[in-house]
């Protein structure tokens, strides 16, 4: 795989070899760093040319889980399988009932209001975070990359005929879509396919795709979002690679007023938010003396955190603040997923 190329300001190079990254660093010429998970180098001299080929990322939307593939004419620099953004409209609906639940309480609540977004040109709380979660893997990607293409598969609502003008109008699926189009157009230039053109395409070079849709391969979705990229700036009809790097959202408990089920005596005590006192708040990657790199998730009443493994696996709650050193916020979380032969 490619290394990402960054300048003095931070500003995208095409990407390079990893030997000759590799040299730049043993002669000073570059420094290394990650950025969520994928290793970069950023130079610390003027670059001998700044050429740029034609860069696309095709994207794969699903309801579960999603494809990312950035590629350029000569070479596939990333292959990413994203989890969906998808349950944040579950959340707002627990958190109006909650919020009526205590008018008939003697807790603290405001008083009912109308409804000031009634009227109003706006994205649903759940249609907004799940297109706008597409929309920041991108702007990851151009912070790597030199990109200057999005190719998606056009996804549309199911409808009968009857019902065709409404979903047109008024779906949550064509609302976040074409709000999704007009952000994509105002950075990149934007093209779309049909899913039958992307299928014409896999089968006209011989790919295949796998049923197991939730599998962690290339060929549960990547090979679709490789596919779409191809179409837009051609290249080889065979993939460079097969491996692939997967990301999910960070499952954040934002704060609420107190839990849903009161303890002993009625008391019900506060729940959530991001803060953990001690100047540390939650996802963040900190190195630990014993588990390495890992995400920092919770405070006790002791002052002993809890720590988790970058792919969600519980592994202490009882580590102190100095077994470990704080690194950097995380945007999600991450892993890498099985590569395929080719």
């Amino acid at each position: 795989m490619f290394v990402p190329v960054v300048d003095k300001a931070q500003k995208p190079l095409m990407p390079t070899k990893p030997s000759r990254a590799r040299k730049w660093i043993r002669d000073k010429k570059a420094t290394p760093f990650w950025k969520n998970g994928i290793f970069c180098v950023r130079l610390n001299v003027e670059p001998s040319d700044r050429y740029f080929q034609e860069i696309a990322v095709g994207v794969d939307p699903g309801s579960k889980k999603e494809g990312f593939t950035v590629k350029s004419e000569s070479h596939t620099y990333l292959n990413v399988q994203a989890d969906a953004h998808n349950k944040v409209g579950k959340k707002v609906e627990k958190r109006r009932e909650l919020r009526r639940g205590r008018r008939s309480r003697k807790c603290p609540n405001r008083k009912n209001r109308t409804n000031r977004l009634a009227n109003k040109a706006r994205i649903p709380a759940g249609t907004r975070a799940r297109w706008d979660w597409k929309l920041r893997i991108l702007d990851w990607f151009s912070k790597l990359y030199p990109i200057t293409h999005v190719c998606v598969e056009d996804i549309k609502a199911r409808s009968i005929e009857r019902a065709k003008k409404w979903n047109q109008s008024f779906s949550p699926l064509e609302v976040g879509k074409q709000w999704f189009y007009t952000e994509v157009e105002k950075r990149w230039k934007l093209r779309t396919l049909q899913g039958w053109e992307t299928k014409e395409i896999r089968d006209r070079l011989g790919l295949k795709k796998s049923s197991k849709k939730l599998s962690e391969t290339f060929e549960a979705h990547c090979v679709d979002s490789w596919c779409l990229a191809y179409h837009t700036v051609g290249g080889s009809d065979i993939p460079e690679h097969r491996d692939i790097f997967c990301i999910s959202p960070i499952p954040i408990q934002r704060r609420a007023l107190h839990r849903e089920q009161p303890k002993k005596g009625g008391i019900r005590s506060r729940y959530g938010g991001t803060a953990l006192g001690n100047g540390l708040v939650k996802n963040v990657l900190v190195k630990h003396v014993m588990y390495g790199f890992s995400r920092l998730s919770g405070i006790n009443a002791k002052g002993l955190f809890a720590i988790y493994s970058l792919d969600g696996k519980r592994l202490t709650t009882s580590a102190k603040q100095n077994s470990f050193k704080v690194l950097t916020r995380l945007n999600f979380t991450y892993r890498s997923g099985h590569s395929s032969p080719t």
